[in-house]
């Protein structure tokens, strides 16, 4: 009988574990024995952090990140085949959203894996949610183009078709990115467009939405700090 595949959400930062992690899921956690991961120090410090009563040295850890490929997917489920409960777990977030894993856990679903993501924070729908921004219809981008002019293209595209369909559009940036992230959309997107910023969702961040125009005048350091941002034009 197979084991089932946890997917286990983790905070932006090491310093919030009772605000982000519920009691349940640090009581499956600690019950784990096998972690797909993408970092195993990260992920050592996460379980350490949680407190779980196994000893770190006892536990098992796989590697999977963007660089791993597809054909050791089967290995690194071996241990759910044999009848373990599996934690994937990335550096922040949840996993498979705008994380590795999906790759995993296609293949769990094509072998008839139990698939559970425990609850926990995201920090996208905490944007979102606390945006003001259309939470009926949106989308999620992912990372927009890092060079110029193709990242300019990309904000007026989505400007446009935020309207168009009303829709927010969510995106992300490396966090040493996001200052330029921000001054390309203070720039780019008209002066009525509202932008979102999502600021150490997880800590002692904030969440702010202004039109393009108010923005201009208040420009926060993002530097190095884990943002979302959210856009939509309303006309």
């Amino acid at each position: 009988m197979n084991g089932r595949l946890y997917l286990v959400p983790s905070p932006l930062n090491d310093s919030n574990f009772d605000g982000c992690i519920p009691e349940e899921v640090k009581n499956v956690v600690g019950r784990l024995k096998y972690f797909i991961v993408e970092d195993v120090r990260t992920a050592r410090r996460f379980l350490s952090g949680l407190k779980i009563q196994t000893p770190i040295s006892e536990l098992n850890f796989s590697i999977f990140n963007e660089h791993t490929p597809v054909e050791e997917v089967p290995a690194l489920l071996s241990p759910v085949f044999q009848g373990n409960d599996v934690g994937l777990l990335s550096d922040a977030g949840m996993p498979c959203i705008a994380d590795p894993g999906e790759e995993l856990v296609r293949y769990a679903h094509s072998r008839d894996v139990c698939v559970v993501a425990l609850s926990g924070s995201s920090s996208i729908f905490m944007a979102l949610a606390a945006s003001g921004l259309s939470g009926e219809k949106f989308s999620f981008e992912g990372y927009l183009p890092v060079k110029m002019p193709e990242l300019i293209k990309t904000l007026k595209k989505l400007e446009q078709s935020s309207r168009t369909e009303q829709q927010s559009k969510i995106f992300i940036e490396a966090p040493y990115r996001n200052a330029k992230m921000l001054e390309t959309a203070v720039n780019t997107c008209m002066p009525e467009t509202f932008l979102c910023i999502a600021c150490n969702l997880t800590s002692d961040g904030f969440v702010k939405t202004k039109k393009i125009r108010e923005w201009k005048n208040n420009i926060p350091d993002l530097n190095k700090k884990p943002c979302i941002f959210i856009l939509q034009s309303f006309a």
